[in-house]
């Protein structure tokens, strides 16, 4: 378990992890209905950097919006959000790399199955930087589970409720003996683990699933596909089968609590390089985000006061 940081952010105010509760009749805890999003922070040079705020707010602002919830963006803007993280990293005096989850929860008390003009709550409590997946070859099981689909429960919103798919996903996939699931979609096409997007490599070129395929439009994946460019790796994006994977040069997963994860198998089938030159390479320069302050870290960074 990773350790948590004892303040939590919590309706506008700091207090201690414990005080920090929902009611068993609101909207969060009855019907799952919460977005939310995970951003790491960690010091360089004496302060303390966000990667990619901006993104995360906006994701958080997006999710809410996919799922009507209406009532967060009328009292919260992005100075706002930035505050209230910068609180929560002094009170907890925050020295070394931490993740913080920050949630917005639909609070009303038993409203029913709706979510417009319901009032919310904003949450932001820090914790470990701990990886999910091993970082030295991730062994992967189809999942038995289907991704939910777009017209379902849109991917792309991390609604907290839908969760409980990646949960039947990743727990098969445990008691299967393995580290993680591997999702496809109702069509039979790949789609991402349990909480990290999945790109493979083959004949040189960077192959990633298309954001229409049901997959959240991750903010490291949208990173690597940067960093890729700028290191003139061709890249695609399209509809990938999951025999596909198997014969692959290399495959790895990412996010932010995945980091860059290389993947040595999947369904019993080895992949040929784990980790591959292309993966190293990508991981090395994600890596060099946090590591120094030059380029990457003013494009990627936000550094608190």
């Amino acid at each position: 378990m990773a350790k948590i940081y004892d303040q939590v952010y919590f309706d506008d105010k700091i207090i201690p992890l414990s005080e920090a509760n929902l009611s068993v009749a609101s909207s969060a805890v009855l019907y799952g209905l919460s977005v939310y999003t995970v951003f790491p922070l960690a010091p360089i040079e004496k302060k303390l950097a966000v990667f990619r705020l901006n993104d995360h707010y906006n994701r958080l602002v997006d999710s809410a919006r996919i799922i009507g919830i209406d009532t967060f963006e009328t009292k919260w803007n992005l100075d706002q959000f930035k505050k209230a993280v910068e609180t929560l990293a002094t009170i907890n005096k925050i020295k070394e790399r931490a993740f913080v989850r920050a949630t917005i929860h639909v609070t009303d008390l038993v409203p029913g199955v709706r979510s417009r003009g319901l009032k919310t709550k904003l949450s932001m409590f820090a914790y470990e930087a701990k990886a999910i997946v091993p970082q030295d070859g991730a062994r992967l099981k189809t999942s038995v589970w289907r991704r939910i689909p777009d017209y379902a429960i849109p991917s792309r919103a991390k609604v907290n409720g839908a969760y409980v798919n990646s949960v039947l996903g990743k727990q098969d996939a445990i008691d299967s003996g393995y580290d993680d699931c591997l999702f496809l979609d109702s069509f039979g096409h790949v789609c991402e683990l349990s909480a990290a997007n999945i790109f493979i490599v083959r004949d040189g070129v960077l192959i990633t699933p298309e954001r229409s395929n049901d997959i959240l439009e991750g903010i490291n994946r949208k990173t690597v596909l940067e960093l890729a460019k700028e290191m003139n790796i061709s890249i695609i994006e399209r509809t990938i089968d999951l025999t596909e994977l198997y014969i692959a040069d290399e495959v790895f997963a990412c996010g932010t609590s995945a980091f860059v994860a290389p993947i040595i198998e999947i369904d019993a089938r080895k992949i040929k390089n784990c980790p591959g030159p292309i993966t190293k390479k990508l991981r090395e320069k994600i890596n060099t985000v946090f590591n120094e302050k030059g380029v990457l870290s003013e494009k990627y960074l936000t550094f608190l006061s």
